[in-house]
């Protein structure tokens, strides 16, 4: 396929040569007709991208003050190696598109290949040829509207969702400041629902164009004409009923605006991305209610509702984004909402980076722009040769392949695989597709493939890396085994106990090779605790891990990450196995109970492990720590021995009235990637396949005692 994509580092734009996206259930693949640019916030990427890197700090200071927080807690290489890789990365753009239907893997979706459809959604609904959306994200387009004007859906659904919550009624005076492509779109909604309409911009071009589509009674351009003398005419000296800020400024002009002009006891609703320190005096006086519209409506960034397709049920949420868009296209059908009278370009999408360097430098006025698209589809591109393909490989090489190449990836597995002499990058997959091409060429890959079918069965790929989202593992480490091809995984090795029954079954008959990514005992850190502690038996363990908070509603909580304790927890059991060389036997474990809804109260729990050699540890794993307290501090006990492991930057050993402090860096990531490597060689695993069942039926027995509050005797037997 074909996708447009921008680079944070320059803000620069270009067509990029890419896999087709990968169509997962509950996905609706669709042949883009045309897409539309959302000017201004497309426009303020590219505008952002340009700045130096002191005015990207300047203007983002509280990701300043993550990145900072991040270089604490993970150093500074690692820190500059997740920046580097966010900056250097290509983005999809686009969020609002009209296309043809080509499959539908959603259940209980009715779309049919060929219809015509308005699709949905950033990273979804991107500028490309060809997208992969949520089924909850597409919505059929009536008989006779237009497919350049169902490319807007999206893009007035955010018009649309502001005037929801503006409450306009019959008769209104309504101002929008702010006449870009979602400002006048929320003009001609606002007609349509009765209203009486004022736009209000800094540019006259933008007045002229809404006096011209009919979408405004009346207009004023900031600077120029007398505006607050021109609105007291307009809404016969009372003020405006309601005010929608639809602008995309820093400062906080718009606001200062609304309240001076809009009626005691009115509403301000800001749809686009302004300052927002409020005058408090006006707004009390007047007893003013200001409202922040969200996107295009309920649903937004839920990924329940967006990826999971679980609607919100009707009577008690009327207007979702599905729902809102729908209400668009009925607009449109009925000629309420004509996108095409405010069209000033559309452009085939080779030409499409054109478009961005004249938002960003302004040469010429705009509005509504159209990326065209060929009208047939190409053929299905399941994978693209990359310039590293045509480098000559040294016989001997191992061919590894990477699924997955999110910043955990580049930031910790891809480095020392690139630095390893005995490697050779292959292939690389990705969800959409354009990160696959974008990576795979930066750091050489040899091709970029649509899939993990297309990475196993990929000639040049001897082994797999998998680093996608936890609730894929199982299948990618089974697809693996199948085919014969080592896999290094990272964790968790799988969600459910059906899968790891599958994986063990699998494992045994096929003699494959599996490791999953328990870094921690890699470490030299663990080592040289371990080496301190050898000879100990039993031993007692006290591991204390300040994870940190972590929203309800991110990935790693829902269904597709499994939770905390699958996802992170697996690491500190498999570093105790790993001190006391032991197996775990049984688990208890207990979590604090709070009333505070966007807490997981699996967050803070307390674990208590036995292991077969009568070593005992304790995993205190707690959410709520303060946020200057390093995350992990392990401490090791028996025979008179202590070891404590800081957060792996040091280790204090004990013997007798002896203190010993090493110094040390980073979590055996690197280390771990050499000892697969070896494993490959040798065909001896690194880690065996029995420790690493332990290790993850272990955390599901920490689910099931916190469930029943009963201990929990593990039964490898049964897997």
């Amino acid at each position: 396929m074909k996708i447009l994509g921008q680079k944070l580092s320059d803000g620069s734009v270009a067509v990029f040569d890419a896999p087709d996206p990968v169509l997962a259930p509950g996905f609706i693949r669709v042949a883009t007709l045309f897409s539309a640019v959302s000017a201004g916030t497309e426009g303020g990427k590219v505008m952002a991208g340009r700045m130096s890197l002191a005015g990207k700090a300047r203007a983002r200071p509280a990701q300043v003050a993550q990145v900072l927080e991040m270089a604490g807690a993970l150093g500074l290489k690692a820190t500059y190696m997740k920046v580097r890789s966010r900056l250097e990365g290509a983005q999809p753009l686009g969020y609002s598109l009209c296309g043809r239907v080509m499959e539908n893997s959603a259940a209980g979706c009715d779309l049919k290949p060929g219809e015509i459809v308005a699709c949905a959604g950033g990273g979804y609904a991107n500028h490309a040829d060809q997208v992969v959306v949520p089924a909850n994200l597409v919505v059929r387009v009536p008989p006779g509207v237009d497919p350049r004007a169902a490319a807007f859906t999206t893009i007035a659904s955010v018009s649309l969702q502001g005037v929801r919550l503006a409450e306009p009624t019959y008769g209104d005076s309504a101002l929008v400041i702010g006449l870009g492509i979602v400002g006048q779109l929320a003009c001609q909604i606002l007609r349509a629902n009765g209203c009486r309409v004022f736009g209000l911009d800094t540019d006259r071009r933008q007045v002229d164009l809404a006096l011209r589509a009919g979408s405004i009674e009346q207009g004023a351009t900031v600077g120029e004409d007398p505006v607050e003398a021109a609105l007291d005419r307009f809404t016969r000296g009372r003020g405006a009923d309601l005010t929608l800020i639809c602008a995309g400024t820093g400062d906080n002009r718009p606001v200062e605006t609304a309240g001076e002009v809009t009626r005691r006891k009115g509403r301000v609703v800001a749809v686009g991305a302004v300052g927002m320190n409020l005058p408090r005096e006006t707004y009390y006086r007047k007893e003013l209610r200001f409202t922040v519209s969200c996107s295009y409506g309920p649903g937004r960034y839920d990924p329940g509702y967006e990826e999971g397709g679980r609607d919100y049920p009707f009577p008690y949420v009327r207007w979702t984004e599905g729902r809102n868009m729908e209400a668009v296209l009925d607009g449109m059908a009925a000629g309420a909402v004509d996108p095409m009278k405010l069209v000033t370009h559309e452009v085939p999408l080779e030409s499409a980076p054109d478009v961005y360097g004249m938002i960003a430098d302004r040469t010429e006025p705009f509005c509504g722009i159209l990326i065209r698209y060929p009208e047939t589809p190409g053929e299905a591109v399941r994978q693209v040769p990359l310039k590293a393909g045509a480098r000559r490989v040294k016989p001997g090489r191992i061919g590894a392949g990477l699924a997955g190449s999110g910043s955990f990836a580049q930031t910790f597995l891809l480095p020392p695989l690139r630095r390893d002499r005995r490697v050779f990058l292959s292939a690389v997959a990705t969800r959409s597709g354009l990160t696959a091409a974008d990576i795979g060429a930066r750091l050489g890959f040899r091709r970029a493939v649509g899939g993990i079918e297309e990475l196993i069965a990929d000639r040049d790929t001897d082994a797999v890396i998998v680093a996608t989202r936890h609730d894929t593992h199982a299948a990618a480490v089974k697809a693996c085994l199948r085919a014969g091809k080592p896999v290094f995984v990272e964790k968790p090795l799988c969600l459910t106990m059906e899968e790891l029954r599958e994986i063990a079954a699998l494992q045994r008959e096929t003699g494959g090779m599996v490791q999953t990514g328990f870094n921690r005992r890699f470490s030299d850190a663990a080592r040289a605790a371990e080496k301190h502690m050898s000879g100990c038996a039993p031993l007692t363990m006290v591991y204390r891990v300040n994870a940190g908070f972590v929203p309800r509603d991110h990935w790693t909580q829902s269904p597709e990450g499994g939770g905390r304790v699958l996802g992170e927890v697996c690491h500190f059991t498999d570093l105790m196995q790993f001190m006391t060389r032991a197996s775990v036997e049984r688990v208890h474990a207990m979590c604090v109970r709070t009333p505070d809804a966007s807490r997981v109260p699996e967050d803070d729990v307390v674990i208590t492990l036995s292991f077969s050699d009568g070593s005992v540890g304790t995993v205190v794993y707690t959410a709520g720590g303060g946020r200057a307290l390093p995350k992990e501090r392990f401490e090791i006990h028996g025979s008179g021995r202590t070891a404590v492991i800081d957060n792996f930057a040091r280790v204090e050993t004990y013997a007798g009235r002896g203190r010993v402090v090493r110094r040390f860096s980073g979590k055996g990531h690197a280390r771990e990637v050499a000892a697969f490597l070896d494993a490959l060689e040798t065909g001896v695993p690194a880690l065996s396949m029995e420790s690493q069942i332990l290790t993850t039926l272990a955390g599901f027995a920490v689910l099931e005692s916190l469930e029943t509050g009963a201990q929990v005797r593990l039964s490898p037997e049964t897997i």
